[in-house]
């Protein structure tokens, strides 16, 4: 079956909806070009607006969905499986865990589970194979979800790929509005810190964990808050 979901089909959603608020907002870059750190956020207010909208809707979803227990059969002809019927229990709501995250089930509702990715990292866990954690034949006590399709690069998790886009597009209005080299370092260093403190928190507190295949909240911020300063140090060198 066709993959309907992938890394491109994320970059271009994101790149499409900010560029839109961009677009619409363009007026917004006859003002005056000199800014102060905090008032660039209100110049463009509507980009942190559709950030705030994403982010309300992206953990509304995560965390408010109910995950109804599910099955699939296994398609691939390959398989020793072939044919054979999972069963899934779950029956919660706002679990992160691989078989009952509501990302998996909004995409195998809307997607189809045939159209997910078959061979997702999880398959590489301590409890699907004994060579995690790299990928090896399953264990024969495995549990059924191992067996499933998932899509990392599915419907909820790109909504929230929205945020990681909009912080890119800030650090580039970043340049435009400020012209010390220092003045830019300063916003980047100070946002990428941020970012990166406020991120591993979540993690390390259990609120919200770092989870790339559900792209959390957590995760937008470490990569993100990283990115920054990886930017800034390449950037100051240059």
């Amino acid at each position: 079956m066709i993959r309907l979901c992938g890394v491109l089909q994320r970059i271009a959603l994101s790149y499409l909806l900010v560029s839109l608020v961009e677009i619409f907002t363009k007026d917004v870059q006859d003002k005056d070009q000199s800014v102060g750190q905090f008032s660039i956020f209100r110049l463009y207010c509507w980009h942190w607006l559709m950030a705030a909208c994403v982010l309300v809707v992206y953990l509304a979803l995560l965390y408010g969905t109910y995950v109804p227990d599910w099955q699939f059969t296994i398609i691939n002809k390959d398989s020793a499986d072939y044919g054979k019927v999972f069963n899934v229990t779950c029956g919660v709501r706002g679990k992160l865990n691989p078989p009952c995250n509501a990302v998996g089930y909004i995409d195998r509702k809307v997607l189809g589970i045939n159209h997910m990715y078959h061979r997702p990292a999880w398959r590489r866990s301590k409890a699907c194979t004994q060579d995690s954690p790299f990928e090896g034949p399953l264990r024969k006590d495995a549990p059924s979800w191992c067996h499933a399709p998932f899509e990392p690069e599915g419907l909820l998790s790109s909504v929230s790929s929205i945020l990681s886009t909009i912080i890119g597009v800030h650090f580039g209005h970043v340049i435009i509005h400020t012209k010390g080299h220092l003045a830019r370092l300063k916003q980047w260093v100070t946002m990428g810190f941020a970012l990166l403190i406020f991120g591993l928190t979540l993690h390390f507190t259990n609120a919200i964990p770092l989870n790339k295949q559900l792209y959390t909240l957590s995760y937008v911020c470490v990569t993100s808050g990283a990115a920054a300063l990886v930017f800034s140090a390449i950037y100051a060198l240059v």
